[in-house]
């Protein structure tokens, strides 16, 4: 008899996306049934005895898997979705609770420490009577200031001086807004490395260069991207992160700095075109035969195997 299909939901409000492409193509070529959902037009039956997701109007049939791409925009939403799925009983390539933990700068720093994983020096104050001190624990000027709701570089500033960096503090203070200050690490050269982790490997590597006249290398902010060589340091450093993190697919980056490589962020849903065109890998293509692999097993053997 022959096998069933399986079936997987990409969770995406983009449907047209570069990665969504690239998934749902690596998916149909691995006869595989995949259907593109938009997490914001799903609403549920939240029960017990039978519990529901519906999608524009339709009861959603069962998934075997989910390949989660939630918008920062859109977290707390998103994350019910994924968190409903998983009731249901379909396996998540990144779960929940992970993405989450993830998405929460602070409390990702935070796990991050306290693994032993290397990072800037970082701090954190509620008070505007304390942000003085709190700076001067760090050491000393430029900081770098990131609100901890940014995303794609957005909400980042770099603060040439102590005054300049506690006047940017009140102002965001002023508006309610969150900070972390980190140490501005100048050796790294405005660059930085994304490495795309998959269970217990790294599929890749690039380096992000900050535009001319900018610190911030990311891609959003018109960053260059070249292919770069990992060490085995470093490769084991971005599982390492990921895994504490509790995310089987990941895109972490970090920093060279002169006493070696440090963890700037980890992010769950890590964009898929610049590493692929670089690098030629098709982590589209790794993703689907991993969630594959795993959706396929029965649940308790694929808790024990997952990476």
């Amino acid at each position: 008899m022959p096998e069933r299909r399986l079936r997987v939901a990409l969770l995406s409000r983009e449907p047209n996306s570069y990665s969504t492409k690239k998934i749902v193509a690596a998916a149909q070529k691995h006869d595989i049934e995949i259907d593109v959902i938009n997490t914001t037009r799903c609403y549920m039956n939240i029960t017990a005895d039978n519990p529901a997701i519906h999608h524009q109007g339709k009861e959603l049939p069962y998934y075997d898997a989910i390949i989660p791409r939630i918008g920062a925009s859109v977290n707390y939403y998103g994350l019910a979705v994924v968190r409903q799925f998983e009731m249901i009983g379909s396996f998540s390539l990144n779960n929940g609770a992970a993405i989450g933990a993830a998405r929460d700068k602070l409390n990702a720093h935070q796990a991050l420490a306290k693994a032993g994983i290397p990072m800037p020096v970082t701090g954190f104050a509620h008070s505007p009577l304390d942000v003085k001190a709190m700076l001067g624990i760090i050491g000393k000027a430029p900081f770098v200031l990131k609100l901890l709701e940014g995303a794609h570089g957005r909400g980042v500033v770099l603060a040439e001086t102590m005054k300049a960096a506690e006047s940017v503090i009140a102002a965001f203070r002023h508006l309610r807004a969150n900070i972390l200050v980190q140490k501005f690490v100048a050796e790294a050269n405005g660059a930085d490395i994304r490495c795309i982790v998959l269970g217990n490997k790294v599929l890749g590597a690039v380096q992000r260069r900050a535009a001319d006249g900018d610190f911030r290398s990311n891609l959003h902010q018109r960053g260059k991207i070249v292919k770069v060589k990992i060490t085995k340091k470093e490769r084991l450093l971005a599982i390492k992160a990921a895994k504490v993190m509790g995310l089987r697919f990941a895109g972490v980056d970090m920093l060279r700095s002169d006493d070696g490589p440090k963890v700037l962020e980890v992010n769950s849903t890590p964009g898929l075109e610049g590493l692929e065109t670089v690098t030629g890998v098709d982590i589209a293509g790794e993703v689907v035969e991993y969630v594959a692999r795993y959706a396929r097993l029965p649940a308790g053997v694929a808790r024990r195997k997952r990476a």
